[in-house]
């Protein structure tokens, strides 16, 4: 069984008390009071990639569906591919194919879904296949076909345009030495369709947590959760808050790493994006936009271009809007925060001239210095430079921007011994 953590794909306990499968907390289930009257069947909505937590999340239901005494699973399936490695799809294969399992079926819908590469895999182990209208079915390598050519070419045997007439076609038909009852009495309705016995149907989904790993192998999601993440550690890092920006930003990377653990990643893309935000807290330091603003643009752009291979690419409007975003706060953001959070009364920034403090990182002529317990972004005041952990003096203001010199050695020391020469 494909598998990443336990419980991702469990699946809602609606047996009687008596059941060998305990109840898990990463299901849904809509009429969960108990398990239907008379034969039932487990419908699964999927959706998006089949990564490992779709992956797990069927084959647990198989399983599942089959010591429940379900007649037969339904997928419902909106995917435009696979992301598992190549021994995730190996043993995926293996449980869909495995013999003994609860008979499946696959329905392709609702209009304008699509099963394409990887998901394939689905459609070809599933004992009946089901499109609605104006869906796309690919095999990797092959042209994508529709619904109708799917029929033609027995890729799909059923033409139903709702979820419910085709469980309903279902009815009468033979899988795995399972003769299904799946139909609403009369079986034909008015208007000549086979509609399901609703009433014999239990709906289940992703849990909360395994709804959330799904979500964010979605490359969209990952590249927002990706820069917000790293913005938010700059902004922690200029402006000494208590943690909560921290906090956040590691739970936005936690989630984009693993996203980008399952998503295929370039390491140069990855690389390049991390590289902007580097170049961004230099100006951050400096005060000012200069030179290394527009590397940071330069590399994020491009990296967001370049994050992903296999055909999985953000949209040139997604990777804009995020660039733009993240510029506007390095460039106009960050310094409105950094003065907010520390042009005080209380800190009199204006008094700060003459204060004494120490260098956080060497400053030549840009630096992060400690004066008053708080970090500054800082200047070497007339060029003369200090080394990280050097005692200075703080010598003027420029906007945010701290210009410091060493307590000896400095050019005013160098002029006041001339003037006493003199």
């Amino acid at each position: 069984m494909v598998a990443v953590l336990p419980l991702f794909g469990g699946v809602a306990q609606a047996a009687t008390p008596d059941s060998s499968v305990p109840p898990t907390s990463a299901a849904r289930v809509v009429e969960a009071d108990a398990r239907p009257d008379g034969p039932f069947v487990d419908i699964l909505e999927v959706t998006g990639w089949i990564d490992p937590v779709n992956a797990e999340f069927i084959t647990q239901s198989l399983e599942k569906a089959k010591l429940d005494g379900a007649q037969a699973v339904v997928v419902q399936l909106n995917s435009p591919g696979s992301l598992l490695s190549e021994t995730e799809t190996a043993e995926f294969a293996a449980a869909l194919k495995a013999a003994g399992r609860v008979p499946f079926a696959v329905w392709v819908g609702p209009s304008g879904a699509r099963a394409r590469n990887g998901a394939m895999m689905l459609l070809e182990a599933a004992d009946a296949v089901g499109v609605a209208g104006k869906v796309e079915i690919q095999r990797s390598g092959e042209p994508s076909v529709d619904s109708k050519t799917a029929l033609k070419d027995k890729i799909a045997q059923v033409d139903a345009p709702v979820m419910a007439e085709f469980i309903g076609q279902l009815d009468g038909k033979k899988f795995q030495g399972v003769t299904l009852e799946t139909a609403e009495p009369p079986v034909k309705q008015e208007d000549g369709r086979t509609l399901a016995n609703l009433r014999t149907v239990r709906f289940q989904g992703l849990g909360l947590f395994a709804q959330l790993l799904h979500t964010v192998t979605n490359q969209l999601i990952v590249f927002l959760l990706l820069v917000i993440g790293l913005g938010l550690a700059v902004f922690e890092y200029y402006t000494g808050g208590v943690g909560i920006a921290a906090a956040v930003a590691a739970f936005c990377v936690g989630l984009a790493a693993y996203g980008l653990g399952v998503l295929p990643t370039r390491p140069l893309g990855l690389a390049m994006v991390v590289l902007s935000f580097l170049a961004f807290a230099i100006d951050v330091q400096a005060g000012q936009p200069r030179f290394w603003t527009g590397v940071g643009t330069i590399a994020l752009s491009v990296g967001s271009l370049i994050l992903f291979e296999d055909g999985i690419t953000i949209p040139l409007w997604w990777a804009a809007i995020n660039v733009v975003m993240i510029v506007l706060f390095m460039v106009a953001g960050m310094p409105t925060m950094i003065r907010t959070r520390f042009a005080t009364p209380t800190i009199g920034r204006e008094s700060m001239i003459g204060e004494l403090g120490t260098a956080h990182t060497d400053v030549s002529p840009n630096g992060v210095v400690v004066v008053r317990g708080a970090q500054w972004p800082a200047r070497a005041n007339r060029g003369t430079p200090l080394k990280a952990g050097q005692e200075l003096r703080v010598a003027a203001l420029d906007g945010l921007v701290l210009e410091v010199e060493p307590l000896e050695g400095a050019a005013r020391d160098h002029r006041e011994r001339r003037a006493a020469k003199n």
